[in-house]
């Protein structure tokens, strides 16, 4: 079928009117050409950003001025703010905070940029194996705290066995890394931080090295075959080169990720609790104790409103690294601020001033972290001379086993160390009670059992786990549908304030939930709807919304907009347009999103823990954490629902890894 279109002169526009200011009415000049359709477009959004996130904050504002008086509550001005000048326990938990983040960030900078740099050198399996690291990532945070738990149990944990049979118990007590043998890891005040900090490590060390492992492969080749002809060794080009080249992602991502453990609260609780005493305690777990086990929601919003400015420097940092790859003039300008020197200087300028801050605040973990990180640092580089030493003579072998380099030996290491914990659940739900409390079989269960999951559904789980499918599907349909029209807008549609909404979005995203926890069950106690599913369904918006929009802005931007403007000229109004040719061809990205949205409300903790009470109305973090009594920790239940919890995360990232891929790829270029 041929189709007609108007003739048109070479100084015709492709779109005739709207794109002209002659046709403009004054409410259009002043509000911005699509702004009627926009307002359509952005309005869900707009209502749920504002009544969940903009409107809670402001709600936690006003009642950190007000305290609770028996059944009454009254104004009472700065007083919980002056009284956390002389809080001990608030002073413990920030500097638990800052402690925490350290630590793990530093560690999964250096091992995330280690498997990065080994994945980049293989020529084949990159994507199996970088599915298989991508696991501590993708499991709940509930199956790595119980898993994490079982195995640094003194008594029935398998690590305080291997370390001892190995000798490397007792030599860990010799010179000082522990203060006996066997050690109690997580009820030892010296021991329990490093514990939750090496979780921390081992569940971000994927994000690491998928992000870092994708800034490496925008790196020009050229860059290096040029050094290498040069004569440049390869620390000098790994010095001079990839790590200029990885500076903008390593930044971005070590920015997000410190945003997000510097307000991390469900590992720590479901590991420590805080404990013992205030030893793991964070700022977010002081306000948790204020607002609502104590019922002071004012304190206990005071504590989160003071750390808010520590966290919005990051944001606005953050926001500004994202944005910068659609302002390349202002990148420009940023440079100009600096000299070179002092472009050079400034990044050691803050690690040495980091590492200070670190010796002040936490004297006895530096030396132990520090002897930590350098003998894996060095054991990492002598495998890697040991075994191009050994290319260097036998160069088809080495091929073969190694892919020509180091690289195989030490992604051995590194798989051992991802996959061990994920081992033990597995083969822990199939042992019987009498193996687990006897130690027998340890890494193999003789017979198999299934007596663990016929035990796990007599009770509960089994309403758990259709209340986390309901409220995860329901607050991702919500998300999608949303996203889709804001992105949408914010990508094509010309209107007043669409950058402003653009960088709200963005700022909502890295807020974080320990702000928001607090008015939003105000809220919720408000209309009714605590200890109802409702709550989370629309509680769980508030962190998948922002970045779903956000993402999906990028990625309506890499499709080519002659193909829309085509349709409209043929006739097809703006949201046929959208329906029947953007949509189509965002499916990556609505796949990416809807993957993201479902698997974040699949493993939230902190809303549902706070929200729901009754048994019955529980999702499947909170419920599991429910089954520990006092002490008694059924180890084989926990390990058989930690196991069926990971089974549908783990095979929607199997299916969805490639959507995934492309989908992020698209949003975090353009967006």
């Amino acid at each position: 079928m041929t189709i007609l279109r108007p003739k048109r002169t070479p100084s015709a526009p492709a779109r005739p009117a709207p794109g002209g200011s002659s046709s403009l009415t004054p409410t259009q000049r002043r509000l911005g050409r699509d702004w009627r359709l926009a307002a359509v477009f952005i309005g869900p959004t707009l209502v749920l950003v504002a009544g969940l996130i903009l409107v809670p904050i402001v709600s936690s504002v006003l009642t950190s001025v007000t305290e609770r008086h028996g059944a009454e509550t009254v104004f009472a001005g700065l007083d919980n703010y002056t009284a956390l000048i002389d809080d001990a326990l608030f002073h413990k938990g920030v500097l638990n905070s800052f402690v925490f983040t350290a630590y793990a960030e530093i560690f999964k900078v250096t091992f995330g940029l280690i498997a990065a740099l080994m994945l980049h050198q293989m020529r084949r399996g990159r994507a199996i194996i970088a599915g298989v690291i991508l696991l501590p990532w993708v499991i709940p945070t509930v199956v790595t705290a119980f898993t994490w738990r079982s195995l640094l149990d003194p008594i029935f944990g398998s690590v305080n066995v291997l370390l001892t049979d190995s000798g490397i118990g007792p030599a860990l007590a010799a010179i000082g890394l522990v203060d006996k043998w066997p050690a109690e890891w997580l009820s030892d005040p010296a021991l329990a931080m490093p514990a939750v900090i090496l979780v921390n490590v081992w569940k971000g060390i994927p994000f690491f090295t998928v992000t870092f492992l994708a800034g490496l492969k925008a790196i020009d080749a050229n860059l290096h075959e040029a050094a290498m002809v040069d004569g440049a060794s390869p620390w000098q080009r790994f010095l001079h080169i990839t790590l200029p080249g990885l500076r903008p992602v390593m930044i971005v991502t070590v920015l997000l990720s410190s945003i997000w453990t510097f307000n991390n609260f469900d590992l720590i609780w479901l590991m420590t609790q805080g404990g013992p005493g205030d030893a793991t305690a964070p700022y977010v777990m002081v306000a948790y104790s204020k607002a609502i086990q104590q019922l002071q929601l004012g304190a206990g919003a005071a504590v989160t409103l003071v750390m808010l400015p520590i966290i919005a420097v990051l944001v606005v940092i953050l926001v500004r690294m994202m944005r910068r790859s659609d302002q390349p003039g202002a990148a420009d300008l940023g440079r100009r601020r600096l000299t070179d020197g002092q472009r050079r200087a400034l990044p050691w300028v803050i690690v040495a001033g980091s590492v200070l801050v670190l010796v002040w605040a936490s004297p006895q973990i530096v030396w132990k972290a520090v002897l930590v990180l350098g003998v894996f640092v060095v054991l990492a580089a002598a495998v890697g001379r040991l075994v191009s030493a050994l290319a260097a003579r036998s160069k088809r072998l080495a091929a073969r086993l190694v892919g020509g380099g180091g690289s195989g030996v030490a992604l051995v290491g590194l798989l051992g160390f991802v996959l061990a914990p994920i081992y033990w659940m597995t083969i822990t739900a199939f042992k019987s009670d009498d193996q687990i409390v006897a130690r027998t079989d340890d890494l193999w269960p003789t017979p198999w059992s299934t007596a663990q999951f016929t035990n796990l559904f007599t009770g509960a789980f089994g309403t758990w786990y259709v209340n986390t499918i309901l409220v995860s599907v329901a607050s991702t349909v919500i998300a999608l549908i949303c996203a889709a029209l804001a992105g949408y807008a914010l990508a094509r549609l010309k209107f007043r304030g669409s950058e402003s909404f653009t960088v709200t979005i963005l700022l909502t995203y890295v807020m974080p939930g320990a702000l928001l926890f607090i008015p939003l069950y105000q809220l919720m106690s408000g209309i009714g709807l605590n200890d109802s599913l409702w709550s989370l369904v629309l509680a769980y918006p508030t962190f998948t919304l922002p970045f779903a929009t956000w993402l999906l802005v990028g990625y309506f931007k890499s499709i080519p907009a002659d193909l829309e403007e085509a349709a409209l000229v043929d006739g097809c109004t703006r949201f046929g347009a959208f329906r029947r040719i953007v949509l189509p061809l965002a499916k990556p990205g609505l796949l990416a999103v809807a993957l993201f949205t479902l698997t974040n409300a699949w493993n939230e903790f902190l809303f549902a823990f706070v929200f729901i009470t009754k048994d019955e109305n529980k999702t499947l973090p909170v419920g599991m954490q429910s089954m520990i009594f006092n002490d008694v920790v059924p180890q084989g239940q926990l390990a058989a629902a930690s196991l069926l919890v990971s089974i549908p995360v783990v095979l929607m990232y199997g299916f969805g890894q490639r959507f995934l891929t492309e989908g992020l790829t698209a949003g975090a270029v353009k967006g």
